[in-house]
């Protein structure tokens, strides 16, 4: 029996997201930018599929630009808004020290450019600094982009408040949504935000497809050249199974969210409650009240983390240290090691995320099996 909890890096396809994709690999395959039939029915398929992702933010469709995925989304924020207000003089960009590396490499590939980035201190729970963001912003500060929730601890941030002052202040608020979407009530007709990423992989649709949110009068200078798709902000013909898959997903998301989060919020609850049970000696990592349902970062002090996942995986239990897209490393976690906690809690932390497929029983077992793994390492 294999258990698999690493949701947060990324999620299996639903059936009707598959069904919904057939199509578009098969007899529908023409290419969307074609005026002839073969183009027009792609078209109007890509077009559904932009109304059901602009649907799961209440936004308009108008204001979705499809990418590759999260990561282009973010280099698309940063890169295309640094860009485009730099020719006013704006040069830096103001950002948080526990971002997902999307952020955080295009933010140190800018300065290289010659722009001005702050990073914002977290404490210990891996909520930002507030008061030091208000502190950090300038006259030439042209965005601040701080992510929802974090993937690795699962720490909501206050993105309403943060995005009101960067109103106050004229600044732009850019924020990585992609463990979030689908998750949490997401409405960009209240939220202050002007530019906001989500990816279809993590809502159980297909690899290879995302969206950029862009609010009306934001300027954007594209990373892509060669055509005019995407309203002539992302070049290059469209990933049309990817992006109607992406588009089912969506709505299948925002149909069962409210369902799918009191689900996810009991997996959570057991396995903590399980493991307790067990009598282990663990740590939760994050705040305690302000998370996302999904992701539990738990250490388990005398033991390491790789050891950790390698017994696990022996055992059926799939799981992780932290952002898939670092996995392979041997380097501390920089969301654990912003939070500034011990060496002990940092190099013992295991991300488990939950989602659609997972049991309660699954979480009794995992907790089980954790915990005797636990027991002989530490015993060692």
């Amino acid at each position: 029996m294999t258990i698999y909890l690493d949701h947060a890096a990324t999620t299996p396809i639903r059936p009707e997201v598959r069904e919904a994709m057939l199509p578009y690999l098969g007899e529908s395959f023409g290419n969307p930018s074609s005026i002839h039939q073969f183009g027009r029915t792609v078209r109007m398929a890509m077009d559904r599929a932009r109304e059901q992702v602009a649907g799961g933010l209440n936004a308009e469709p108008g204001q979705i630009i499809f990418t590759s995925g999260g990561t282009e989304a973010d280099n698309l924020a940063l890169m295309g808004v640094a860009t485009a207000y730099s020719e006013q003089g704006k040069k830096h960009i103001i950002t948080s020290r526990i971002e997902h590396h999307a952020i955080l490499d295009t933010c140190r590939f800018m300065e290289r450019m010659g722009f001005e980035v702050t990073y914002i201190p977290v404490d210990r729970t891996g909520l930002v600094d507030v008061e030091a963001l208000k502190k950090a912003i300038r006259s030439t500060t042209a965005l601040i982009s701080v992510m929802y929730g974090n993937n690795e601890v699962g720490t909501l941030q206050p993105i309403e408040e943060i995005g009101q002052i960067a109103r106050e202040r004229g600044v732009l608020f850019h924020t990585d949504a992609v463990q979030a979407f689908g998750m949490e009530e997401i409405d960009v007709k209240k939220l202050p935000v002007d530019l906001l990423s989500v990816s279809s992989h993590k809502i159980n649709g297909p690899k290879g497809a995302g969206a950029l949110y862009v609010s009306k009068n934001v300027k954007l200078v594209p990373r892509a050249f060669g055509g005019s798709q995407e309203r002539r902000r992302r070049a290059g013909t469209e990933n049309v199974p990817g992006i109607v898959g992406f588009g089912k997903a969506a709505e299948i998301a925002a149909a069962k969210r409210t369902e799918h989060r009191k689900q996810m919020l009991e997996l959570r609850e057991t396995l903590i409650g399980e493991l307790a049970r067990e009598r282990v000696n663990f740590v939760i990592n994050g705040h305690p009240k302000r998370f996302l349902p999904h992701i539990l970062n738990v250490s388990f002090p005398g033991t390491e983390t790789e050891t950790m996942l390698m017994n696990l995986d022996l055992e059926g239990v799939a799981c992780a240290s932290g952002s898939a897209c670092t996995s392979g490393t041997l380097e501390v976690s920089h969301v654990l090691e912003a939070m500034d906690l011990s060496d002990e809690l940092t190099r013992s932390a295991i991300r488990f995320s939950f989602g659609w497929g997972n049991t309660l029983e699954e979480m009794r077992r995992t907790a089980m099996i954790t915990a005797r793994i636990v027991r002989r390492l530490t015993i060692e």
